[in-house]
C-alpha cells in the first residue's frame, strides 16, 4: 500500500516532519516534497517572512495549496505544515493518504524551535489546541516524537502504511 497512495506527514513545528519524511521517501523510493521549500521557491519567502509581509492567512493558504497540489498525480511524501488541516479541502483530500501525526509534548517543541527563527511566538499549547482535533480526526498513525528517534519513526511509519 505504501506505495500507492501518499503518505503525509504532519504536526506542530519541530516535531520531525522533514527528517522523517525524508527518510520515508529514501526508504520508499517516493518523490519527497516540503512545505517550506515549496513556499521558498514558488514565493521566494520563508514562512516566518511571509507570516510577516502578507500575514498568517495567506501562509496558511499557500501551505494548504502546497498540500493540495502534492497530493495529485504519483503517490509521493509529503511533509505538511500543521496549519493545513484547518482548510476543510485539504482534511478531504488528505482522506485518500496515509497520514502521520507526528507529535512530542509542548515542552518538547518549545525547546527544539528555540534554535531558529522559523516562527517566533511560537506556543505549542496554543497550536495543539487549535489543530489537535483536526490532526487527530486525519491521523491514520499517531507517533510520540519524544519518545521515539526519526530511524524508528520510519520503520513505524512504513510497517503502518504496509498493513
Amino acid at each position: 500500500m505504501a506505495k500507492n497512495k501518499p503518505i503525509v506527514v504532519m504536526g506542530l513545528m519541530g516535531s520531525g516532519k522533514t527528517t522523517v519524511g525524508r527518510l520515508v521517501s529514501a526508504a520508499l523510493g517516493l518523490p519527497f516534497t516540503d512545505s517550506d521549500p515549496y513556499l521558498q521557491t514558488r514565493y521566494g519567502a520563508s514562512a516566518a517572512e511571509m507570516a510577516a509581509s502578507v500575514g498568517a492567512d495567506v501562509l496558511h493558504e499557500r501551505e494548504a495549496a502546497h498540500v493540495l497540489d502534492a497530493l495529485g498525480g504519483e503517490p509521493k511524501v509529503i511533509a505538511a505544515a500543521a496549519s493545513t488541516v484547518e482548510n476543510s479541502r485539504v482534511r478531504e483530500a488528505l482522506k485518500d493518504a496515509f497520514v502521520v501525526w507526528l507529535d512530542a509534548p509542548d515542552g518538547v517543541l518549545t525547546e527544539r524551535m528555540k534554535s531558529g527563527d522559523h516562527r517566533p511566538g511560537f506556543t505549542p499549547a496554543a497550536m495543539r489546541a487549535r489543530r489537535g482535533s483536526y490532526l487527530r480526526e486525519v491521523a491514520d498513525l499517531v507517533l510520540d516524537m519524544a519518545e521515539t528517534t526519526p530511524e524508528i519513526a520510519c520503520r513505524r511509519v512504513i510497517e503502518a502504511a504496509n498493513q
